[in-house]
């Protein structure tokens, strides 16, 4: 552990050059900051159409938008923008890309480094710390991944352990996330929630962290069956348009007349909103169920190879570093509840079963409905 640094910057970038979920875990150590240094000015760089997260946010003073693949011309551009303009930069992701940003930007930074998970050989890890290296040289602080065992929140807090005399105390009091600020709904969709109901959020990014179609159908079917009504989100994304149509196309008349479709239709804000109001959501491991976590809205998330232990949504107010154990079918911390799959193999944080985007993942295949549906009642009764 290094010295605690007496800095006290007054321009302060954080970086989380990823998706929308990576921008909103980050808003706990951005609270955490303020608190530091409540007169900093703290600015955000991310890639444009990941940062609506961020909108509102009281903490943060200016987004700085760029591409995920610019060109010569941005990248000058933005270099122009960024450089030596901060007295301190977060990096939040261990990319080559967000370090080379840090190091343009600021004149001191800290940062996390990446890693492979446990029982990976070791020549693979003699490679990353050889690429980790001139990331350490040039950071005051370091804090490295650790997949399995340290939540993702957690390891964003530890950035600011070399700024405090005791970094236990960076989790003695509730943490938590900060969703965007809401927008107003269309008439069209606030028209017909007319009953309570349920937000279902069925399309993650990638195609091993999906639920089967037909258990989508028969969770639809007994909660419409409950006197619920149910809302549909996704992406506009073309996987999850589709994903959504697979879901209707399954679905009886009476039970798809009290579904609505809003697929395609919400900006993130819209979708807090929407969240906001819901009696229940229920999804997959994927960037909106972060976001209905730090809505406060209960919740309950379908994981099968990420590791809940550092990806799993954080319950707001939780005080400490770990909510979650790595396995266990059902585990509920506040209003959030985590089903997992049966195996011994779960969680294994590859890409599904053939460790590929487009595999399916046994775990999930397996996830019974009855598992979800007994969750659901629990929460609802509380």
């Amino acid at each position: 552990m290094s010295p605690v640094s007496t800095l006290q910057p007054k321009k302060v970038l954080f970086i989380a050059t990823r998706q929308i979920g990576d921008v909103l875990v980050t808003t706990p150590l951005i609270s955490k900051a303020r608190q530091l240094w409540p007169d900093a000015e703290f600015h955000f760089l991310g890639y444009k159409s990941k940062l609506d997260m961020l909108k509102g946010n009281p903490d943060i003073d200016q987004v700085i938008e760029t591409s995920d693949r610019p060109g010569i011309r941005e990248y000058l551009s933005l270099f122009n923008k960024l450089f030596q303009r901060y007295d301190l930069a977060f990096v939040t992701q261990p990319s080559d890309r967000a370090y080379i940003y840090g190091l343009v930007a600021a004149f001191h930074r800290v940062g996390v480094l990446g890693g492979h998970p446990q029982g990976i050989q070791s020549s693979a890890t003699e490679k990353s710390n050889r690429q980790n290296a001139w990331k350490k040289f040039i950071s005051m602080h370091t804090v490295n991944v650790d997949y399995f065992s340290q939540h993702v929140i957690t390891e964003k807090l530890r950035l600011l352990e070399i700024f405090v005399k005791n970094p236990s105390n960076l989790f003695s009091e509730p943490i938590n996330v900060t969703p965007p600020i809401g927008e107003a709904l269309t008439p069209a969709i606030t028209n017909a929630l007319t009953q309570p109901y349920v937000v279902i959020h069925p399309g993650p990014l990638t195609a091993y962290k999906r639920w089967p179609l037909a258990h989508w159908q028969k969770l639809i079917q007994y909660l419409v069956g409950h006197g619920l009504k149910v809302v549909l989100s996704a992406s506009p994304a073309k996987q999850d348009l589709l994903l959504n149509e697979d879901i209707l196309s399954l679905l009886d008349n009476d039970t798809r007349s009290r579904v609505i479709d809003t697929a395609g239709r919400l900006s993130i804000p819209q979708a807090g909103s929407l969240l906001r109001g819901a009696k229940l959501y229920i999804g997959v491991d994927t960037s909106i169920t972060h976001l209905a976590a730090a809505c406060n809205t209960p919740t309950i998330t379908l994981f099968g190879a990420t590791p809940p232990t550092n990806f799993g949504p954080w319950p707001n107010g939780f005080i400490g570093k770990q909510p979650y154990q790595l396995r266990a079918r059902s585990q509920t911390i506040g209003n959030i509840t985590i089903l997992q799959g049966p195996g011994e193999c779960v969680p294994c944080r590859k890409a599904g079963c053939i460790d590929h985007p487009d595999s399916n993942s046994e775990c999930l295949d397996l996830l019974e409905v009855d598992q979800v549906i007994q969750a659901i009642e629990k929460l609802l009764a509380q």
